[in-house]
């Protein structure tokens, strides 16, 4: 066998021999941290491309005349939550301190090797700090981008701003510290994984305190209170949107273990693909039995609902009880879609709470129901599920937190975006509406061959 033959047999030997047997070896521990390290830092960037999911799904759904607007905020958004996570919102979420709020590790300097001795909540991980930061930083930005679309296609610029600065320096940070900071429901045992209620549910409320607060779309209802259909420009724009949001929730929920060594993380992203195909399918069907057609947007949010249902409990679960949650939540979403639409006469563009809160909700309930006593003894977080014979103590805990959560951030919320409304508004004019954002906001439109005259009349103003 030639020398380079031997090379690889020893390799591979070497990768199948137990890590353990080289435990006390220093090079090994580099090694594994570098490593985890390495696909900690992958997963952040694929929880960050899902504001391209954002952006194409959020324009596809709503009308040619918003879409450079819409499209362009999650750049603007990203931006905003970047920079106050750094200064506040990672030391108030992470930070040691109270069980209410962390008060240590302001303007975040990793450069300074002590720095983690400020952070207890994330000593369970070895990874760099500066890798901790910037994956806690993408889970906020995806927060604060499911809040925009309850307020799609009506909201000033300046919402962007203000709203963005307080909700991810004041608002997310709490609820971050109480589940995942070493907080009261951390120390209740509340089993949250991946953020359905820290992440997804504290968005879907904000986003449906804005659908309130703003009202509808001109032309969204009749003055019989009946609802029209206001079409997406693009359905492809918005299915590429979900595939790339599926594709970017692998980090999401795999890379929340925070560790490439072992079989747990592929086990993660095992029930999270299983719930969303789940989704998928239960949400088209559901959708065909409730409105006599298939309709595409449905089964795309269904598959969104599903993953952020599974965001909660995927390491949690077993595999089976994975589909059933990704089933309930495609079902689930298509009623809640359908009676904020017609009953509450809430205009929510994309769907943002039903996909994001009512989901939320589900997913966070659901490992009170199918938590598996193996799995939650690995994580140490909590106690199995009602369905293995836990009783209703991890439900319990379950429902309080929701409750608590859901109670503040929609609170907070609407306390902010009501002192904005008073100060400065929410909402554009009926003339700018009429017009679409991109050229009364931005002086500039997402299809200028689209404009009369190729759009020559901008250059004019």
């Amino acid at each position: 066998m030639k020398k380079w033959r031997w090379g690889l047999a020893l390799a591979a030997a070497g990768l199948t021999m137990p890590t353990a047997a080289f435990a006390d070896d220093p090079s090994v521990t580099d090694a594994i941290r570098a490593v985890d390290a390495v696909w900690v830092i992958l997963a952040a960037v694929l929880v960050f491309f899902m504001q391209a999911g954002f952006a194409l799904l959020e324009a596809g759904v709503t009308r040619m005349k918003n879409a450079g607007h819409i499209a362009g905020k999650n750049v603007l958004s990203f931006a905003i939550a970047t920079l106050v996570f750094w200064a506040a919102g990672f030391a108030f979420s992470f930070g040691d301190g109270t069980s209410w709020i962390g008060t240590h590790g302001f303007f975040l300097d990793t450069s300074d090797d002590s720095i983690g001795n400020l952070f207890s909540s994330l000593s369970f991980t070895d990874v760099p700090m500066g890798a901790k930061f910037l994956f806690q930083a993408v889970f906020a930005g995806v927060s604060l981008a499911i809040m925009w679309g309850g307020i799609a296609e009506r909201a000033k610029l300046i919402v962007y701003f203000v709203f963005g600065t307080l909700f991810i320096g004041l608002i997310y940070p709490v609820i971050a510290h109480w589940v995942w900071g070493g907080g009261w429901l951390a120390s209740l045992g509340m089993q949250d994984f991946a953020g359905s209620t820290v992440v997804h549910l504290q968005g879907g409320t904000a986003a449906l305190v804005g659908a309130m607060l703003l009202g509808p779309r001109i032309g969204k209802y009749n003055k019989d209170g009946t609802s029209n259909l206001i079409p997406g420009h693009n359905t492809v724009y918005a299915v590429l949107g979900v595939i790339i949001l599926w594709f970017g929730w692998f980090g999401f929920n795999a890379g929340s273990t925070f560790m490439a060594k072992g079989t747990f993380f592929p086990y993660v992203a095992m029930t999270t693909n299983l719930a969303a195909a789940a989704g998928a399918v239960a949400a088209l069907l559901t959708c065909w039995l409730v409105l006599k057609k298939p309709d595409i947007g449905y089964m795309l949010n269904g598959v969104l609902a599903a993953l952020v249902a599974i965001t909660a409990s995927c390491a949690y679960v077993k595999p089976w009880a994975a589909v059933v949650i990704g089933a309930i939540a495609g079902c689930f979403m298509v009623f809640s879609v359908l009676f904020f639409d017609r009953v509450a006469k809430v205009d929510d563009p994309v769907g943002a709470f039903s996909v994001h809160g009512v989901a939320g909700i589900w997913g966070t309930l659901s490992t009170g129901f199918f938590a598996a006593p193996d799995l939650v003894e690995k994580l140490g977080v909590g106690k199995p599920g009602l369905f293995y014979g836990g009783g209703f103590t991890q439900l319990g805990v379950q429902a309080l937190g929701l409750v608590a959560s859901f109670a503040f951030v929609f609170a907070a919320s609407f306390l902010v975006l009501y002192a904005i409304k008073k100060l400065v508004g929410l909402r554009i004019s009926r003339e700018e509406e009429i017009i679409g954002l991109d050229v009364s906001e931005h002086g500039a439109s997402g299809y200028p061959e689209q404009l009369p005259h190729g759009g020559a009349y901008l250059k004019a103003r």
